[in-house]
């Protein structure tokens, strides 16, 4: 079913670095949706590569061929930032067995403390289902920047080149 006219969706997540799982996701949800605002957070649970301004930067320049697709920080809980931005709907991308199990717990939490707040999963396409930002961290020493492309949007590639070579 079509979306209702001017219905946004908020796409959490800390993005460290934006991947293009990541970006699949936001671009098939901005087919779907009027607007897309991709929030880029603080997970206390991961020691970031990049600070969250540079994480912003990143995500801007990877989306900005989509025109209905906005960037911003935040802090705190998703549910609140998806309140902030006037939309009712949480976007999570998926890629396994085990994030669909994470992201249960977290929509029944969310579920509790914004019961107006609906959760839509769309799955990771099966050729970024492996990528993560573990994995990126990895191979970046030892791959090429062809390589990388397979995994990242290009201004994220020197990114990285250039916070790995610098740690």
């Amino acid at each position: 079913m079509p979306p209702h006219d001017g219905q946004v969706a908020v796409y959490t997540g800390s993005f460290d670095p934006i991947t293009l799982g990541h970006l699949d996701v936001i671009e098939r949800a901005s087919r779907i949706f009027d607007h897309i605002v991709v929030g880029v957070g603080i997970n206390p649970d991961k020691q970031p590569l990049f600070d969250q301004e540079e994480r912003v930067k990143l995500v801007e320049a990877a989306v900005g061929h989509l025109n209905n697709v906005t960037v911003r920080r935040f802090h705190g809980l998703s549910v609140t930032f998806v309140r902030e931005q006037k939309a009712q709907v949480v976007l999570r991308g998926v890629r396994s067995l085990t994030d669909i199990e994470a992201e249960f717990t977290m929509t029944l939490a969310n579920r509790m403390l914004d019961p107006g707040i609906e959760t839509v999963f769309l799955m990771a396409d099966a050729q970024y289902s492996h990528i993560s930002s573990s994995l990126l961290k990895q191979i970046t020493p030892l791959a090429n920047d062809i390589a990388l492309r397979k995994f990242v949007p290009p201004a994220v590639v020197d990114a990285l080149r250039e916070k790995l070579a610098s740690t």
